[in-house]
């Protein structure tokens, strides 16, 4: 009869592992019972990872990350533990792979929601044939018809025009006019693919991207986001502050109107001093 090895068992893996981790981190590459440990888990994880079009080296990658964890070790079951982790890592790298991204925005909540790249060709019929984002209504070719940025006499105020007006504030109050727009226009495109603005604040707020896309510290880009999307905070929520330039200006304030809410100019103001102090200190 053919003998299992003790690492099979949960108790077993816990042992080897509280082995392998009081040896060091070169027990891993060293220990025999290590190296048969990742060949079983390629062996055992090794259909899992086909079905989600991974390699079974994949598997074997992600539980071993998990294995060197404390929960692994700890855990009343840590066979549990160790295929919980593999399963979720597979799915996720599947999707970012689908979605053509990193695995840490594929398990973003707002990439739930989202479907595989595909290509044009990839159907019988072509999507821009059906899809409303491809259409282009004859009525939208009128000379007559608003451009970006303009809007008929009684027409409630767009998203463009919003957007410039909200451009032209922060020019006013001092901003330069290319850290405005292209600041705004990057808010603006956050919020497009989020449920709220809380979400697309707190989103934004650790943006570090764009703080070095922008040439932004952490206190201007803060008050750029306060002034924009609107005071986050509960008590704030039904006032001028609360709602945000962005907002105020869709429900048709003017320009003139917000840049005399001091709740609304205050955290701009603070925006350029901020600005003015890091090119002193610089």
């Amino acid at each position: 009869m053919t003998s299992h090895p003790t690492f099979t068992t949960s108790e077993g893996l816990r042992q080897l592992l509280i082995r392998l981790h009081r040896a060091g981190a070169d027990a891993w590459h060293d220990d025999t019972g290590a190296t048969e440990l990742m060949v079983y888990t390629m062996d055992k994880y090794g259909a899992l990872a086909r079905k989600h079009g991974l390699a079974e080296a994949d598997a074997a990658v992600a539980a071993f990350e998990v294995m060197r964890t404390r929960s692994a070790r700890n855990a009343g079951d840590p066979w549990a533990v160790v295929t919980r982790a593999v399963q979720l890592t597979l799915t996720y790298e599947a999707r970012a792979n689908g979605m053509l991204c990193s695995v840490g925005r594929a398990k973003r909540p707002e990439s739930a929601g989202l479907h595989d790249a595909e290509r044009f060709s990839d159907r019988d019929t072509p999507i821009y044939d059906y899809h409303p984002a491809f259409h282009v209504y004859s009525d939208a070719l009128q000379s007559d018809e608003p451009v970006r940025g303009e809007r008929k006499e009684g027409e409630p105020t767009n998203a463009f025009v919003a957007l410039d007006r909200a451009v032209e504030v922060f020019i006013e109050l001092g901003w330069p006019d290319e850290t405005a727009r292209t600041g705004i226009e990057y808010i603006c495109n956050r919020l497009m693919g989020t449920d709220s603005r809380p979400t697309a604040f707190e989103y934004l707020r650790r943006d570090r991207h764009a703080q070095a896309l922008f040439d932004l510290d952490q206190r201007c880009w803060l008050a750029m986001l306060r002034a924009v999307l609107g005071n986050q905070h509960p008590d704030r929520e039904h006032t001028a502050a609360g709602r945000g330039l962005l907002l105020l200006l869709v429900i048709d304030y003017t320009v003139d109107d917000v840049l005399a809410m001091p709740n609304i100019t205050s955290p701009i103001s603070a925006g350029v001093r901020a600005m003015v102090e890091g090119d002193t200190h610089a």
